[in-house]
């Protein structure tokens, strides 16, 4: 019998499910099976979360040192153009940022968090090794440009570097899915001072995060433009052994926490099709009338009983207990009959989805940080003062500037939200994400405008310094501060105790999914603008083009999508635990 297959009537349900036939369980062999404490050993609690966020640093400086400047390398190297290269890089981007979802369903179960995150590394490793080799070996690299003659890729080359870049996506995916929930692991909820160390991790976690991020985005790319690429991609290389070395040795210091042999999908999948199969009945207005598991079953597997909500009452015909199911095996049958916790989890992912599509489309905006507005500050004057500053590295000054906004809103957002509405949350994780997809609205708008300066000046002989984008990187930042964030943590506080890993996994899909939005709204700008004669939105020379366009349709885009988000945020009702189990 699965772990996620165990079934039985609770306290006020008008059966008792005594044992499963056919190779199946009963109650005893499920309790004996379970008796191992989820934390059978004191281990390191200082230790292990160290190596961690030590490892988040070091693979945070190996994703940003090759994503940050990506589309610069795709442009001067590989010789590519400009629209090309920005579908390009949303799309290697949405990959990074779907993987997490397949490491998900490995983690939770097949693999567990410690297996998952060493194979991941291992194909990290090759992929970084590869594009590194790329930019070295001489039969790989693209010859340079000769008297404004400039050869793209062969076949080969482009082979090459792209089988890297592909298997960084998915190596960074299985890191991305297992490691945060590993790293949560090393704690016990027990007592307040573990539950405030595991705070604590959370917060370091994304602060190591950015630090790698701003590290990649100053001193890598300097290295790449002015050194050498194969120099920059090999320190990718090398922070990856690093890492991988490092938590080998870690390993005497981690709690593990073994595979539940479930999968979360699976589960969603029994009680649609349950409620399908009962498509005729209607479920009963009581609902201590449907199925439910007690608390000691409960308790085993380490599950939390969901109250029974009003919303989406189709599913709760999955709960329906009918004399067919009361027949022989039947109660053991999940794909005929659920617990109305199980309906009630696959209810909560319903209710997740408009707010999901929302930081999907919210995605889409963000990512032209790495596309578009490189191509923007390319085409302006990267001197300010005295000091040459690349494109790529502005994304720095965004990195320090959401570690300015998280400070300003712990010390002094917060606190006066607090006193505004008398709580002790003050914003809520919702509001939190409305104001983030206005500020993000407010950074389309305010790209638009320096754009128009910018041609403005073009057509005047002059160039308009790069200064001029830190405002939208600084807007851009305080969305992220405010969206991203609690949207993480709005997904897993909402995510069923079974299913952490894949609602974690499904908010970064939304990021994903936005890449390859971003992808497909340049696709189809391009199509539509360059026609007729016309260079188009985006033309290579972007002072033939109007980019400033282009950002006021992403300004309208997310005007769209910000007024959506108040109307769905407004209606969404959160879950509602009966009794917490571990």
């Amino acid at each position: 019998m699965e772990q996620d297959d165990y079934l039985e009537i609770g306290e006020q349900a008008p059966l008792i499910a005594k044992s499963c036939s056919s190779g199946h369980c009963n109650d005893t062999t499920l309790k004996e099976e379970h008796d191992e404490p989820l934390f059978p050993y004191r281990y390191n609690i200082n230790k292990a979360p160290t190596i961690i966020l030590g490892f988040e640093c070091l693979e945070s400086t190996a994703y940003y040192g090759i994503a940050t400047n990506m589309v610069v390398y795709l442009g001067t190297v590989l010789n590519g153009s400009n629209a090309s290269n920005a579908s390009n890089v949303a799309i290697w981007g949405g990959t990074c940022y779907f993987t997490p979802l397949i490491g998900a369903v490995l983690t939770d179960s097949f693999l567990g968090n410690y297996k998952t995150i060493l194979i991941s590394l291992l194909i990290y490793l090759l992929g970084v090794t590869m594009i590194t080799l790329s930019s070295l070996t001489p039969s790989l690299k693209v010859p340079s440009c000769e008297e404004g003659s400039c050869h793209s890729a062969n076949g080969g080359q482009t082979l090459a570097f792209f089988s890297g870049l592909y298997l960084v996506a998915f190596g960074s995916g299985g890191v991305k899915a297992a490691l945060l929930p590993f790293g949560a692991d090393q704690f016990s909820d027990d007592n307040i001072e573990e539950r405030q160390r595991k705070s604590s991790f959370f917060s370091l976690f994304y602060v190591c995060l950015n630090i790698g991020g701003l590290f990649s985005s100053t001193v890598i790319v300097w290295i790449q433009e002015n050194l050498s690429w194969a120099l920059g991609f090999g320190i990718t290389a090398v922070c990856i052994a690093i890492a991988l070395v490092g938590f080998l040795l870690g390993t005497p210091a981690y709690h593990l926490r073994a595979p539940s042999g479930t999968s979360s999908l699976k589960s969603v999948l029994q009680v649609v099709i349950a409620a399908f199969s009962k498509i005729r009945l209607e479920a009963p207005l009581d609902s201590r009338l449907l199925y439910e598991v007690d608390d000691t079953t409960a308790q085993n597997f380490g599950r939390q009983r969901l109250a029974h909500s009003e919303e989406f009452r189709f599913l709760d015909k999955a709960a329906i207990v009918t004399d067919f199911d009361r027949k022989g095996t039947n109660l053991c049958n999940s794909w005929r009959l659920c617990t109305i916790t199980r309906v009630e989890e696959a209810k909560i992912l319903v209710r997740l989805l408009p707010i999901w599509i929302a930081g999907v489309i919210f995605s889409a905006a963000y990512c032209q940080m790495a596309t578009t507005f490189i191509q923007q500050g390319s085409a302006m004057n990267t001197k300010i003062k005295s000091f040459s500053v690349p494109p790529a590295s502005l994304s720095s000054f965004e990195v320090v500037s959401v570690m300015a906004w998280v400070l300003a809103y712990n010390k002094i957002i917060a606190p006066a939200a607090r006193r505004i509405y008398n709580n002790e949350m003050g914003f809520s994780q919702l509001q939190r994400i409305g104001i983030g997809q206005f500020m993000m609205t407010l950074a389309m708008a305010t790209a638009a405008f320096t754009e128009s300066r910018r041609l403005h000046s073009a057509e005047a002989g002059a160039e308009l310094t790069i200064a001029w984008q830190l405002p939208q990187y600084f807007i851009v930042a305080g969305s992220e501060a405010f969206c991203f964030i609690a949207q993480h943590e709005f997904f897993y506080s909402q995510a069923p105790e079974t299913m952490k890993s894949m609602c974690t996994a499904i908010s970064l899909l939304a990021i994903s999914l936005g890449s390859y939005l971003s992808s497909l709204i340049l696709t189809l700008v391009v199509r539509f603008t360059a026609n007729g004669g016309s260079p188009g939105w985006i033309p290579d020379d972007l002072n033939k083009g109007h980019l400033d366009y282009y950002f006021l349709l992403l300004t309208s885009i997310c005007t769209l999508n910000l007024t959506a988000y108040v109307f769905t945020s407004r209606n969404y009702r959160p879950k509602q635990v009966v009794r917490h189990t571990l």
